[in-house]
């Protein structure tokens, strides 16, 4: 939920945000107002009053009641079963322990750890890191208790690792890095653990973000985000309205097609997708 925080109020409450927040942008000269990852109700409430409706895409793992990481594997195609655990072997000869951290677990040196991560991710090709080190310090101080922090250590040290956030019923996947190349080890940090780790408490589901059709063939399937614009241009409004209702078409096509493609041996249907 993105507009309100509060249930219930909706209705009354949403249009007058909507259309206050338009009009503060165009009374500022502002040419746009954004509203990203709101719900798909929320996203139909602010296109009703001119906004422009935009969808994306994610992969999410979803837990059908899974008692264990096994159990998860039962339901894939023997192909894929096989896959996952041949990576997993290979994972695991790179030759130290994985650690899972998270709440008073946490130490100031783990957070330099995920620093020098997050540095090396950002510094490759098309990386723009924007985080500081100071904002892990804050995590810390401030929501320890909602990290998971996975790390691979070798030798007495951390060699790569995976910051995922816990929220009410899902488990957000951010950050990734390594200052250490190993097969298979980035799979096994970013996708299997955190699925051992949700069907272990109980979450519904993982958000392991955009990009990546190679999450489909790990459990991931991809599920439509939604965002919201209103740009105060009318040309620009036109010519932004027309590409995003030509991307809609091409975004509900691939998620269809990526679907039905999954690793699962029987597809999983809309309703089973988005519970």
């Amino acid at each position: 939920r993105r507009l309100l925080s509060a249930p219930g109020r909706e209705a009354q409450a949403a249009p007058a945000l909507l259309d206050a927040a338009a009009r503060l942008a165009a009374e500022h000269g502002l040419s746009s107002v954004h509203v990203t990852f709101c719900t798909g109700a929320e996203a139909e409430a602010a296109a009703a009053r001119g906004w422009i409706h935009r969808l994306g895409q994610q992969f999410h793992w979803h837990n059908r009641g899974y008692d264990s990481f096994d159990d998860f594997l039962a339901q894939l195609s023997s192909r894929k079963r096989k896959t996952i655990r041949r990576e997993r072997r290979i994972a695991a000869g790179f030759g130290g322990r994985v650690r899972i951290l998270t709440g008073d677990e946490l130490r100031p040196e783990h957070w330099d750890a995920m620093w020098a991560f997050y540095q090396d991710t950002g510094a490759r090709k098309w990386g723009r890191p924007y985080l500081t080190r100071a904002f892990f310090d804050l995590v810390h101080q401030t929501m320890r208790d909602d990290v998971l922090l996975v790390l691979a250590e070798r030798d007495g040290r951390a060699v790569a690792g995976a910051l995922n956030f816990i929220g009410r019923d899902a488990l957000f996947g951010r950050y990734w890095g390594c200052i250490e190349q190993h097969d298979c080890l980035h799979f096994e940090l970013c996708y299997y653990r955190a699925i051992e780790w949700a069907i272990a408490h109980r979450l519904a589901r993982v958000e392991a973000g955009a990009q990546g059709p190679h999450k489909l063939a790990r459990g991931y399937l991809p599920v439509a985000t939604h965002s919201v614009h209103w740009i105060g241009d009318p040309g620009f409004r036109r010519a932004v309205a027309e590409f995003v209702a030509a991307e809609r078409e091409m975004v509900d096509e691939e998620n269809a097609i990526l679907t039905r493609l999954g690793p699962f041996r029987r597809t999983p249907t809309e309703e089973e997708i988005e519970r």
